[in-house]
């Protein structure tokens, strides 16, 4: 079957390298077009093979979906050791926008690798996570170029080689204060640790509120030289 953009489609994704070319060029395109454009294209051309993962730091992204596609299945990487103010959060977020949630739970496999083990990530959010979007065509998430160097180049749309399928970054180009703005003018829940100075806020073992001056992402895995879970390399 010949998609409009001459990718060939099979069960819901294209093949070849036309996809590739397409997603790169429709992610030049996009550095200038708003988040809420982006998500209406991306539920556009994939719909329901479309999820969105989200660590419910806050939930900009969620709101941003929220109003193209109310029932985009939304996807929680439960590992075991979130602090407890974040699953609050996400049932309050949950609640206030009837969320389509899958909380996904580590397999048998990850009980020799607790949080901070070598390969804690791999089995309780990697692994997980690959579980979830089988049959996907398409995954969403929340990451900003601002994060950290090891995003500081991320496109906003990509074939995801990992996972074959594509990956959609609309919050690509947003500041911290893009997303603070945000909060504050739809009038957002706001996670209880921010105030606390977690700035960046992922299991409780690994995660410390920062110091003044420091980078928000300082307090994840401080002390030993990693920086990213395995989701996003």
């Amino acid at each position: 079957m010949e998609h409009e953009d001459g990718g060939i489609m099979h069960d819901g994704q294209e093949i070849g390298v036309e996809q590739e070319q397409y997603l790169t060029s429709m992610s030049n395109e996009f550095e200038s077009v708003p988040a809420q454009e982006i998500v209406e294209w991306a539920v556009e051309r994939y719909g329901c093979s479309l999820a969105l993962a989200c660590s419910f730091q806050d939930c900009v992204i969620i709101d941003l979906a929220n109003q193209v596609d109310p029932g985009m299945e939304v996807i929680f990487l439960d590992t075991g050791y979130h602090f407890p103010e974040t699953l609050d959060y996400v049932e309050a977020v949950k609640a206030r926008y009837g969320l389509n949630l899958t909380v996904t739970v580590p397999g048998d496999d990850a009980a020799d690798w607790p949080c901070g083990s070598g390969r804690c990530c791999e089995f309780r959010k990697v692994g997980p996570l690959q579980r979830a979007l089988q049959g996907k065509a398409a995954w969403m998430t929340a990451l900003k170029r601002c994060d950290s160097p090891t995003r500081s180049s991320i496109p906003i749309v990509a074939w995801d080689d990992a996972r074959s399928m594509a990956k959609i970054n609309p919050l690509a180009t947003w500041t911290d204060k893009d997303i603070n703005d945000y909060i504050s003018s739809h009038e957002l829940p706001v996670h209880p640790l921010m105030e606390k100075g977690y700035l960046s806020i992922g299991c409780a073992p690994t995660t410390r509120p920062i110091e003044p001056g420091e980078h928000p992402r300082a307090g994840r895995w401080a002390g030993t030289g990693k920086t990213e879970c395995g989701l996003h390399t």
